[in-house]
């Protein structure tokens, strides 16, 4: 599922969705918007979705932002560096979308 399906199906749902090309992008678009949780490519250009992941569980002001991995990666070794960046949770590629929406409620309920 590419992102625009993903913004639409989400838009669906009631969610207002915000998007950054690179991470270097997202990371300042997170500082500026403070979303109820980021969905993070892991495989972003400038920036990664880890080193940005890091940035932003480093800034207090965006520290508790639930952050949902999405990547291609799907060993275990990669969900382990995904969690360690700081990630709360992790979807593979192809996103299963009504299991990410559960986590996408789950997370945003618990950090609210």
């Amino acid at each position: 599922m590419n992102q625009e399906i993903l913004e639409t199906r989400l838009g669906f749902r009631g969610y207002a969705t915000l998007v950054a090309s690179n991470g270097a992008d997202g990371v300042a678009l997170a500082k500026k918007e403070k979303p109820d949780i980021i969905l993070m490519d892991m495989s972003l250009p400038v920036l990664d979705g880890w080193e940005a992941t890091r940035r932003l569980k480093a800034d207090p002001e965006t520290a508790v932002i639930p952050i949902i991995a999405l990547t291609a990666h799907a060993l275990a070794e990669d969900l382990d560096r995904c969690l360690e960046a700081g990630c709360n949770s992790y979807e593979t590629k192809p996103v299963n979308f009504n299991k990410l929406l559960s986590k996408i409620q789950s997370l945003v309920q618990e950090s609210s």
